[in-house]
């Protein structure tokens, strides 16, 4: 590859939806191997990557009205170079001329000269017919842009939300922070302000604050001081739902990337916190995280490498407080930050969600103290691992009792609470919280 193609951010696109469609990779976990040089052209790449996820059924269906014959699969890159095409035409912004241009002369890095016309051709086409081609999508389940099985089971659940929702699932979410009140809020509120940042405090969730433009988290003034933590305010409601008091051993399990293990030991500096994860990896993550909002801080918490259902393997037989538990999900609640989850999530998948956690309700309520909490939340919108999940629990369970949630945010569930993507500007959450009372 030369240095031009090399430079070129939609090739460094396609090398990311590959990495996604082709490898089952998180979008966020996808690496340029070779980046584009100039920031602005690593950023546009990215821009591509997630517009395209993010509109994929509705960009499909476009690109099969105007291709006469589907394309091989050896050539699924000159595919996605014609999807990124229309997404610029229809979605982005782009200015026509140069979108069609650089898209067709992509093919010709990729070294298939042959499809430089084909793309020219096929993009041209669409951007006379577009509002013809727009007008039949509207009518069509495709304009959704969710695979089959995800609507099916999102009207199934939300007979009267589900088109909202995945059309909230299609707008980006904003960049929401988590201030660390160990310092002051206006100093930090000023410091953001005083680099050009747009701030806003949301109306429901105290500390927490919408900053605009969205930008990389090291660029914000105050990041590396610990003064703040990126946070969706949905999941910043965990600390304070957990009834937090001094002396407390609480358990946070599951608990990578920390930003909730985080929230709970700037409750109170005299709370043990058990913090466990599977991955080892991502627990240094965590450690990371907490040493940068307070030095020291990661010795206030017991990170454990560890299955956290396995309890054999980790508890020292001491009863917790108040468990965290923040369950592995099919995550259909944060997909407008991570738009491949539509893509990468199956039925089979969702069904593996909640048999883990069943598992790990039955095996973390042994080790609740008579009177402790146990909050359980999924970023999940899927019945089947919120309410039905927590009533199946409870029909099992006559020591468990369910307890109340505030009604300033989220729709009553029988049991819990759900918040619907986008509602009060939140992510897709669910809450339940359960007393043990024997």
């Amino acid at each position: 590859m030369n240095k031009k193609a090399a430079a070129d951010p939609r090739l460094a696109a396609l090398r990311m939806l590959a990495d996604v469609l082709d490898s089952g990779q998180n979008l966020g976990d996808s690496v340029f191997d070779k980046p584009p040089a100039d920031s602005r052209d690593r950023a546009f790449a990215r821009h591509l990557a997630y517009g395209v996820l993010r509109w994929l059924g509705a960009l499909e269906w476009l690109a099969g009205q105007l291709l006469n014959k589907p394309l091989k699969a050896k050539d699924r890159d000159i595919n996605r170079l014609i999807l990124i095409g229309i997404y610029q035409l229809w979605k982005s912004g782009s200015a026509p001329h140069a979108a069609i241009h650089e898209s067709a002369e992509s093919a010709r890095r990729l070294n298939k000269p042959w499809a430089v016309s084909l793309v020219n051709a096929i993009l041209r086409r669409f951007q006379r017919e577009q509002a013809n081609l727009l007008s039949s999508l509207d009518c069509r389940d495709e304009r959704l842009a969710h695979p089959r099985w995800l609507l099916d089971a999102l009207q199934a659940d939300w007979p009267q939300e589900w088109e909202s929702i995945a059309a909230a699932n299609n707008l980006p979410g904003a960049l929401w922070l988590r201030l660390n009140r160990r310092f002051e809020d206006v100093e930090t509120l000023d410091g953001l302000a005083g680099a050009g940042f747009e701030v806003a405090l949301h109306p429901v969730v105290s500390g927490a604050v919408k900053v605009t433009p969205a930008a990389a988290v090291n660029r914000l003034p105050g990041f590396e001081e610990g003064r703040f933590s990126v946070q969706d305010p949905a999941a910043q409601l965990a600390a304070g739902l957990l009834q937090l008091e001094p002396g407390q051993r609480v358990l946070d399990a599951c608990a990578a990337p920390g930003g909730k293990t985080g929230h709970i030991l700037e409750s109170g500096t005299d709370i043990a916190v058990t913090t466990i994860d599977l991955n080892r990896h991502r627990l240094e993550k965590v450690r990371e995280n907490l040493q940068r909002l307070e030095p020291g801080q990661p010795e206030r918490a017991r990170l454990i490498v560890a299955d956290a259902a396995d309890t054999g393997s980790w508890w020292d037989g001491h009863s917790f407080d108040r468990i965290l538990l923040d369950a592995p999900c099919s995550a259909t609640g944060v997909i407008r930050r991570h738009p491949e989850i539509k893509w990468l999530r199956t039925p089979t998948q969702v069904a593996a969600a909640v048999d883990t956690q069943t598992r790990l309700l039955q095996q973390l309520w042994p080790v609740l103290t008579v009177g402790g909490i146990l909050l359980y939340a999924t970023c999940s919108v899927l019945k089947a691992e919120n309410s039905r999940q927590i009533q199946h629990f409870l029909d099992g369970h006559g020591d468990a009792e369910l307890l109340e949630l505030p009604e300033t945010w989220g729709r009553e569930q029988s049991p819990g609470r759900q918040i619907l993507p986008g509602e009060q500007e939140f992510d897709g959450f669910y809450y339940a919280r359960l007393r043990k009372i024997s």
